[in-house]
């Protein structure tokens, strides 16, 4: 053996004290603290699962069945219940009240809002607890009952009917009112009942607000009115000390007037001033100024005459002389003219003066007059302002009162009217066939969550299935190859296949005809015995050490089937039985123990001497455990290596059947002088943990570790074993066998 074998030999050194020690030694021994496996993605292929239905279908089934005829039954006997719907129409284009503001508006975009609403209203005491009194239904708090509530509280909790279901179809302004009851005609009335009190309750509400808003608004009338008269007083007063009847009126009346008499003011002066003119003209003597006046077409016709007696006269003057009649009748008209001519201008001169100075009159007249309206004007103008505040307060304050009991008016009336936008659109009638329970709804229901529920049971127990039973399982978790996987034979457990002991006679008899699962197990051995020896072609291991997790696994059922196989090539082979706490290897195959592996230990024989053959098997070697001793198994690291060093020369194969390795120390000293380790687990019965615990303190040990045996292997355990239960009969059928 090669020096770091040697040292890995030492790692439990030889001690003599009781079995708790060694325990307590190994617990405390770092290479058995379990390893977690590194975690790698794993994919569980459906037919996994497939498998798993097919392995529990007839728990299932049952499961199934008697979970559908259990809810038949159940259903069947239960109280029959009944379901009566009404159905409230409710109109959001109806008009909230006949006059007014409430008939002419419109309603709001909140129609989600407004059911929600509504059906909340239709849950609420008010409209239950007059339904449940009617109908004397018992009274619900918050869904439970407490008999121990004093009866005041009880009589005042809220109502709750939880029986009472109230949905608005999607998409509708409809509101359904159902009820369930074991009385049919109790359901219908129950409906109608809440659906009649909901109507009557929004009725109350919207006539308690509109009478509460009219004595609101009648108790601000008689302020208002009484403000009103205080404001026309003011107004009234105001008028009287002005003494006027409207400020504004009469302010118009100045305003017109003043603008005429400044018209006519102006026009008088134009009219002095184009007087005073003429006059001065008049007054120094012009002629033409005489002529321009109102008379002048009359002073032109006299001057055109005493121009034309002027002429005549000069005419009878150059004719006749100063004593002729016609002289001096000439020289009369000319000297009448000339007096008429003067007269006439100086009447024209006073004229001119006269209507001078009545222009100048007229002036200040107007001057006064314009002078005395605008004092007048300013005064009422300026008076004005307050006038149209009194007024405008006033009139507010009329027009206030005026609409406030309007709004009364109004308010009355429409608190009188019921508004027809919500309203009963369906009643509720006695239903003919229950609801609940539904034996054919429940049926089905029981059978797809019973399916359900056995299904996933089963998915679950395999998924919390802790134990070792699936080879991919095992090369995903625990990093290490599954070498190969014996099935169970319950026809002999515990018995070495075709060999029988007789206790009688202490000697080995061939057994009779070997059943199919024998068979099976025999091809399973030889598998596995080829899976071993050829898993590494460069380096074959010739010293195996067969060991477990925990004890009753098989291992050393395994190790002595293996050892039979090998030798069955024709090839030496030696079995050492190296579980000196509970040898069993010498009652299996029939032979003496009253020398062995503990006597080598103890020194008190040489290995060979201690040897033994089986008639059945030449090939084999068995070197038996020998009396129990823990001493001795404390002892048997160093010497073991001797004698696997001495075998492997003269033996193709030596395999040690061990002790369990958790709990005992001498495995980890044998797996660190042989050639390799394998581990035998029971299928479906070894916990993964242990067996994980077992590889890694092999692996701390440097051991090789070959692999792992799945032990006593049924059909059920995985989807990879189907064969097993049909594997006698495909071998019974394939290998026909000839007499000898």
């Amino acid at each position: 053996m090669t020096e770091e074998k040697s040292l890995l030999a030492l790692v439990a050194p030889e001690t003599h004290g009781t079995v708790p020690a060694i325990s307590e030694h190994i617990s405390l021994h770092p290479s058995y603290a379990y390893a977690e496996p590194e975690p790698e993605e794993s994919v569980v292929p459906l037919s996994h699962y497939l498998w798993i239905l097919r392995r529990h279908k007839w728990r299932i089934l049952v499961f199934v069945l008697g979970c559908v005829a259990a809810t038949i039954v159940v259903s069947s006997r239960l109280t029959p219940v009944y379901e009566s719907t009404a159905a409230i129409d409710i109109d959001r284009q109806a008009p909230a009240g006949v006059i007014g503001q409430d008939a002419a508006r419109m309603a709001p975009n909140d129609a989600d809002q407004f059911l929600a609403t509504q059906v909340k209203i239709i849950q609420s005491d008010s409209v239950l607890r007059p339904v449940a009194q009617r109908f004397r239904i018992p009274l619900v708090e918050g869904g439970s009952t407490e008999p121990d509530l004093p009866t005041s509280r009880a009589r005042n909790a809220p109502v709750v009917l939880k029986d009472l279901k109230v949905l608005r179809p999607p998409n509708t302004y409809l509101l359904l009112i159902s009820y369930r009851s074991p009385d049919p005609d109790l359901a219908a009335n129950v409906s109608n009942g809440v659906a009649q009190s909901y109507i009557e309750h929004t009725y109350n509400i919207r006539f308690r607000a509109a009478a509460g808003l009219s004595a609101f608004m009648e108790k601000q009338l008689e302020e208002l009115k009484a403000q009103m008269e205080r404001s026309s007083a003011a107004l009234a007063q105001f008028e009287k000390d002005l003494s006027v009847i409207n400020p504004e009126e009469k302010t118009s009346i100045l305003s017109a007037r003043l603008l005429q008499i400044n018209t006519e003011f102006t026009t008088a002066q134009a009219d002095r001033v184009r007087k005073q003119a003429a006059y001065g003209a008049v007054k120094s003597g012009s002629l033409e100024a005489a002529q321009a006046s109102t008379q002048g077409e009359q002073l032109r016709r006299l001057a055109d005459r005493l121009d034309e007696a002027r002429e005549r006269f000069a005419i009878v003057k150059t004719q006749y002389g100063a004593g002729h009649p016609e002289y001096k009748k000439g020289f009369s008209q000319v000297t009448e003219l000339e007096r008429q001519f003067e007269a006439l201008k100086t009447n024209i001169s006073q004229r001119v003066n006269v209507e001078y100075q009545e222009a100048a009159n007229r002036e200040n007249m107007l001057k006064q007059a314009v002078a005395e309206i605008k004092t007048e004007f300013d005064r009422i103008n300026a008076r004005s302002f307050e006038y149209k505040a009194l007024k405008r307060e006033a009139d507010a304050d009329k027009n206030l009162y005026e609409e406030l009991v309007r709004k009364i008016k109004e308010a009355g009336i429409n608190s009188s009217f019921q508004n027809s936008s919500i309203r009963l659109a369906d009643s509720a009638r006695p239903a003919l066939k229950p609801v609940f329970p539904d034996l054919k709804l429940n049926g089905i229901l029981a059978l797809l969550f019973s399916t359900l529920l056995g299904i996933g049971a089963a998915v679950l127990a395999d998924v919390l299935d802790n134990t070792v039973h699936d080879p991919d399982q095992i090369q995903r978790g625990l990093k290490t190859e599954v070498l190969g996987s014996l099935p169970v034979v319950n026809a002999w457990r515990g018995r070495i296949l075709g060999i029988t002991h007789d206790e009688k006679k202490n000697s080995l008899v061939k057994a009779g005809r070997r059943s199919d699962q024998a068979e099976a197990f025999g091809e399973a051995v030889r598998t596995l015995r080829d899976s071993i020896l050829l898993s590494d072609l460069g380096r074959r291991p010739r010293s195996l050490l067969m060991t477990s997790a925990t004890p009753r696994e098989g291992k050393t059922t395994t190790a002595i089937h293996l050892a039979i196989a090998h030798s069955l090539q024709k090839r030496k082979t030696l079995l050492i039985d190296a579980d000196l706490r509970r040898p069993s290897i010498h009652d299996r195959l029939g032979l003496q123990n009253d020398r062995g592996l503990s006597s080598i230990v103890n020194g008190e024989a040489e290995w060979r001497e201690v040897l033994q053959k089986s008639a059945a098997y030449p090939d084999l070697d068995v070197l038996p455990a020998g009396p129990a001793s823990r001493h001795a198994a404390d002892r048997l690291g160093s010497v073991l290596e001797t004698l696997l060093t001495e075998a492997e020369t003269a033996y193709d194969l030596v395999i040690v059947d061990a002790p369990p390795l958790l709990g005992f120390a001498e495995p980890l000293q044998m797996a660190a002088v042989v050639d390799g380790v394998v581990v035998i687990t029971l299928a479906g019965q070894t916990n993964r943990n242990a067996v994980a615990s077992v590889l890694s303190s092999l692996r701390r040990l440097k051991a090789n570790v070959i692999g792992v045996a799945l032990n006593e292997v049924r059909e059920d355990m995985s989807d990879r074993y189907y064969y097993y239960g049909y594997y006698g009969k495909y071998y019974s059928k394939y290998y026909k066998p000839t007499a000898n």
